[in-house]
């Protein structure tokens, strides 16, 4: 190489290194200005949004706002039975009784005895002295006195003892709405209604020849 293409060299090489950004110091300044201005601080961010307070820190996000802003009144909750709630307090053994005692329930003092008669013969006998409501029916899960006829219902009828005004505990039947009904001495009584019992009456549940006859002692 000729002295004069050397000299040319060493010239485009300081051109070169004059140029670079190692050699002018702006590659760190523009490296810190690029970071400076790509990550605003957060008072910068809350600043250029208008119309809009500081950002809330997020420890205090989920608390209650200060008195008087406008944010709908938190409604409290409701702890009273619902209807499906309510009906399981007179659950027994999973089946929902269509009956509940009246507030004026007693056990009796007397000592009463329910005879089951079929063809004129006795096939059972029931002390019903021992709890204030006897239920008759089908379901044997829930029923204190099975009858087990098919014309009669799951739940079909209830002995109950009743306090009267007189202080006297007397024996009532209701019949609990059920298909085909119950018949006391011979005449179908009107469904869920008191109808008051006395001694020696016959009692019939639907279509069952079984006679029920209540007697005191």
């Amino acid at each position: 190489m000729s002295p004069r293409d050397r000299e040319k060299a060493r010239r485009q090489d300081r051109r070169r290194r004059s140029r670079s950004p190692a050699a002018t110091g702006d590659g760190t300044r523009r490296r810190r200005y690029v970071s400076d201005h790509s990550s605003p601080t957060r008072k910068r961010e809350d600043a250029a949004r208008p119309g809009r307070g500081p950002r809330r820190p997020d420890n205090e996000k989920g608390k209650s706002p200060p008195p008087g802003s406008d944010k709908a009144p938190e409604i409290k909750p409701d702890f009273g039975l619902s209807g499906k709630l309510a009906a399981e307090t007179n659950t027994v053994n999973g089946v929902v009784l269509k009956y509940a005692e009246p507030a004026e329930a007693r056990k009796p003092k007397d000592r009463w005895r329910l005879y089951v008669f079929k063809d004129e013969k006795e096939v059972e006998l029931h002390h019903v002295d021992t709890a204030s409501a006897y239920l008759f029916g089908r379901d044997r899960k829930v029923a204190d006195i099975p009858t087990d006829h098919p014309s009669c219902s799951g739940q079909h009828a209830v002995l109950q003892f009743r306090q009267t005004s007189s202080r006297a505990i007397r024996p009532y039947v209701i019949d609990l709405a059920s298909t085909n009904g119950t018949v006391l001495n011979g005449d179908r009584i009107p469904a869920q209604r008191y109808v008051e019992l006395r001694t020696k009456d016959v009692i019939r549940f639907a279509f069952s020849t079984r006679e029920y006859v209540l007697l005191s002692e």
